[in-house]
């Protein structure tokens, strides 16, 4: 396929499809908390506002609760079909670490999931709102052990290599290792600032349509309030990332900088753009600032760090493709800050419902959050290459012996079912978003009963709208 080995074709089947998955799980870690905040607001002011936003937002999260969790499960499946040898020589580490988020987060999750999208008018709202939480919960315990498995194939520590196996002798190590707690929180913040946006493209999409309401101008200033929190936020943890990495894996920060060699006494500088060419073993065409390289990652005007040429050829990342990842996921954090901050300024002079210039800006931004997470996480994880494991195996010692006919043909067939299956999820996802909350929306469900249709209580479920009727509704509203 293309020319492609068999390595390089398992790896661009994981790469599809942990692609497909990070986007729904960052949207209901964050969906999850902004319905918690919801219903607490509810519940502290009886206004009901903010249940009309619960029960909107509710249906768009059990429609990517849903797909997270079939996008999740194929994932997990190739570890043990195209990366066998790794779970081989590390599955002591990451099958309990992955068993644990089963064990704790994925039966919280599940035990109070069907509360929380059907439960409302059968078990009071402090209940409710308990199962509101603790689905918030699950879903951030859920990111802690993955992140924790992910973290130490990055920085591994803890444990003990006995006849070819990595045996774990310090759990505490193993999780919490040296690159954990700033990817932990990375990805968590990051959850937040993609939800914030997409609240926020949606409540504008409102307004330009003519379609202001309390309950689109609440959706909208506190999508940008988080924003305005999140973002700054973001950019600091992202730096405190970044000197960890060069602590831990300095290769792929010099590809990320686009650095290839110092120069005695000289500052290093910080490549804006250009070409790296891992031939030539240069970046071409590099527009730079001189010294200010140093001075982030080193906070000192003439300090320097590692190149590219301080390694093996065999041992460096590709640079061609973590420098402009890493680009576009801090020039898209940028212009979250700047919306951020144009939402604080409009808001002032008391112009943020109608400055059409800037709505447009919130509605093009909406996916912005979830492209910076792929950038982000195609960042760190090319840039650990050529190692699964840092340091400890190689990428292509950790793959099954599979031929690349039979990988060519897999990763063709996840190319269509995805597209299909995931593709028509997306649209009813977005179809809901585009349809606004509505006034006294009421309860999601029927609660069923004599001469009542029941429903099946799965978690689509809690999106009961159908895609022809959304649609005809669209149409008739548009009109």
């Amino acid at each position: 396929m293309f020319d492609l080995d068999a390595l390089q074709l398992a790896r661009l089947q994981f790469g599809f499809t942990v692609s497909f998955h990070i986007v729904f799980p960052a949207l209901t870690i964050g969906l999850a908390s902004f319905l918690a905040v919801l219903e607490g607001a509810w519940l502290r002011t009886r206004k009901p506002v903010y249940l009309d936003l619960y029960h909107h937002w509710l249906k768009i999260f059990a429609v990517a609760f849903g797909m997270g969790v079939v996008s999740g499960l194929v994932m997990a499946y190739q570890f043990g079909t195209n990366w066998s040898e790794f779970s081989r020589f590390a599955g002591g580490v990451t099958g309990p670490l992955l068993a644990y988020e089963v064990l704790t987060a994925f039966f919280l999750e599940a035990g109070f999931l069907g509360v929380m999208l059907f439960g409302l008018n059968r078990v009071g709202p402090g209940l409710h709102f308990l199962s509101t939480m603790m689905v918030a919960v699950g879903t951030l315990v859920s990111a802690t052990w993955i992140l924790a498995s992910n973290s130490w194939m990055h920085t591994p520590q803890g444990h003990a290599i006995v006849d070819g196996h990595v045996v774990p002798v310090d759990w505490l190590r193993v999780i919490f290792n040296p690159s954990f707690p700033y990817r932990l929180a990375h990805m968590v913040v990051a959850a937040f600032v993609a939800t914030a946006l997409v609240v926020a493209a949606a409540g504008a999409l409102q307004l330009l349509r003519g379609r202001d309401s309390e309950p689109v101008r609440k959706m909208f200033t506190m999508a940008l309030g988080m924003l305005l929190v999140a973002a700054p936020l973001q950019a600091f943890i992202g730096d405190l990332h970044g000197l960890n990495t060069l602590q831990h894996q300095p290769a792929k920060l010099a590809a990320i900088e686009g650095h290839w060699e110092n120069h005695p006494g000289a500052g290093v500088p910080l490549i804006l753009f250009g070409v790296p060419d891992m031939d030539a073993e240069a970046t071409r065409h590099a527009i730079e600032i001189p010294r200010l390289g140093s001075l982030l990652l080193t906070h000192t005007w003439d300090g320097q760090f590692p190149g590219l040429k301080d390694f093996a050829p065999q041992d460096r990342p590709n640079a061609a493709v973590v420098f402009w990842t890493f680009r576009l996921m801090v020039g898209l954090g940028l212009l979250m800050i700047a919306l951020a901050l144009g939402g604080l300024w409009l808001r002032w002079r008391g112009r943020l419902f109608q400055s059409k210039p800037f709505l447009r800006f919130a509605l093009w931004m909406g996916p912005s959050g979830l492209v910076a997470i792929l950038a982000g996480w195609f960042t760190t994880e090319v840039g650990r290459q050529p190692w699964v494991v840092y340091g400890l195996m190689r990428t292509a010692d950790a793959a099954s012996p599979h031929s690349a006919e039979s990988l060519g043909f897999t990763l063709a067939l996840f190319v269509v079912v995805y597209l299909i299956v995931f593709g028509a999820g997306t649209g009813y996802g977005l179809r809901l978003i585009g349809q606004g909350p509505k006034p006294n929306e009421g309860l999601l469900l029927d609660p069923g009963g004599p001469g009542q249709p029941h429903q099946p209580m799965r978690p689509l479920s809690g999106a009961p709208e159908r895609m022809d009727e959304i649609g005809g509704q669209g149409a008739v509203q548009g009109a």
